[in-house]
């Protein structure tokens, strides 16, 4: 009998992926946890048909291991990232806005943190130190207690939320001044629970990080610590692109990336220029060789940071660009280590607004207009006019009384379209819908069914033996 070729690929896919052993609780000498902010399940398949098409595969797909994640924090049906990636890292529900603390605490904004004028050069943030719930410990610093090596890896900034849950704790998310002086270690404020300091330390912007200065650093550190020269003097070498980066030593690595300038993250990938700026590739291997070196094994997350940007921007084509470099990171990653004895998690902190709509015949553009699933001509709303496939329930600019002729509008290749919003507000906001998660190797067996984002938490310890 005569198979048609799409049904033998995928019956060789199954194979491939039921022949995957399932390693036993304990057994996991590393995790690596993936985490693309903002993936949603629409942007996972919307990325998928991008890159390979509708019957095609994302490498975070061909994990054997699923699951579902609900991610609601203490105080919100729509998580932010800050709580949703703390639920991960401690197993604690908390507020919206707070970092790694427990349910006790509220958020307060930062007083100044933001200033950059001598007159509040040593001014402090509006977290009192005592009354206001407590800090609690992530995997990160349990993996460190375990005399394990730990990473950091992310494509926003190194102080964003979801690398900040890793390694520091505060009562909001925005204190990022505060943040960074948290890893450094010895320095006044520093996170004492990091020991000798987290082994690698990769992501977005400098200027948290260095002194003020009215010239060269105008968004630098009010308090004139500059924190990257005292990790040096800790023995951390300093990257600030590709050719630093590869040249670094494998031992602890702390690398601030500005070439997106004033984005203040990492450039999205549409826009990376690749012989200065490293992918979010290349820093994961790199981080994996450091760490290796250390024979107790490791913990490391990478983030897939500036996915959720785009989709707050309602701008589709680079948050499909960014989430084919995070998968992209997945495979470098499932190339380089031993599913004998590391576990690698793959998931999302929250969900977004974006929507696959119409009935668009097999093979359509995914970034393009809606089509007719019998004539493939263009599908008409009832204003008589054309619209793309991928829209979002709400997003930035005002709401126009007659909506955009898109006939002739390059939706697809244009890198800076942004695609129509229902809502109209400041920004795209987050969804509250629940997310995937894909898991392999050593430990994976037990991520399974629907599972809030605290039980992750649970289930890593489990996989490392803790």
């Amino acid at each position: 009998m005569n198979f048609p070729r799409q049904t033998i690929a995928a019956a060789t896919c199954l194979g491939a992926i039921l022949s995957v052993p399932a390693f036993a609780a304990g057994e996991a000498k590393n995790v690596i946890f993936f985490l693309g902010d903002g993936m949603g399940p629409v942007t996972v398949t919307a990325s998928r048909i991008y890159k390979y098409g509708e019957a095609g595969q994302l490498t975070m797909e061909t994990l054997p291991r699923t699951a579902r994640v609900k991610t609601y924090s203490l105080d919100g049906q729509t998580t932010d990232s800050a709580p949703s990636m703390a639920a991960y890292m401690t197993g604690v529900k908390s507020r919206n806005e707070t970092l790694s603390m427990d349910g006790n605490t509220f958020s307060k904004e930062p007083s100044s943190d933001a200033s950059v004028t001598p007159a509040v050069a040593n001014a402090k943030t509006n977290c009192p130190e005592t009354g206001n719930g407590a800090s609690v410990p992530t995997i990160l610093e349990q993996t460190i207690a375990k005399g394990k090596a730990t990473g950091v890896v992310s494509t926003a900034r190194l102080t964003h939320a979801t690398p900040a849950a890793t390694y520091s704790h505060h009562c909001n998310r925005n204190a990022e001044y505060e943040i960074a002086r948290q890893a450094v270690p010895g320095g006044a404020g520093y996170n004492s629970a990091l020991g000798a300091g987290v082994d690698v330390l990769m992501g977005g912007t400098s200027y948290f990080w260095r002194p003020f200065n009215v010239t060269t650093m105008p968004k630098g550190r009010p308090d004139g610590r500059d924190l990257v020269a005292e990790l040096q003097a800790k023995g951390y070498s300093f990257a600030n692109d590709l050719t630093t980066m590869n040249a670094a030593p494998n031992g602890k690595i702390i690398a601030l990336f500005d070439q997106a300038g004033s984005q203040g993250h990492m450039s999205y990938e549409l826009d990376r220029d690749p012989a200065k700026e490293p992918s979010l590739s290349q820093m994961t291997v790199k981080a994996i060789d450091a760490l290796s070196k250390n024979t107790n094994g490791y913990f490391l997350m990478v983030e897939g940071g500036r996915i959720d940007h785009a989709l707050h921007g309602s701008n589709a084509k680079r948050a499909l660009a960014d989430t084919i470099a995070f998968d992209d990171a997945i495979k470098a990653a499932l190339a380089k280590v031993d599913l004998s004895n590391t576990l690698v998690v793959v998931t999302a902190d929250h969900d977004h607004t974006m929507a696959f709509n119409g009935y668009s015949h097999l093979g359509n553009d995914i970034l393009g207009k809606s089509t007719d699933v019998k004539t493939k001509k263009l599908a008409k709303a009832a204003d008589g006019l054309p619209y793309t496939t991928l829209v979002f329930g709400n997003g930035g600019g005002p709401r126009k009384a007659t909506r955009d002729d898109l006939t002739n509008v390059d939706t697809s290749g244009n890198k800076d379209f942004l695609q129509e919003v229902g809502v109209p507000l400041g920004s795209e906001t987050h969804g509250g819908g629940d997310v995937n998660l894909f898991a392999t190797g050593a430990g994976s067996k037990i991520f399974k069914g629907t599972l809030d984002n605290t039980k992750v938490y649970t289930l890593m310890k489990t996989a490392f033996g803790f």
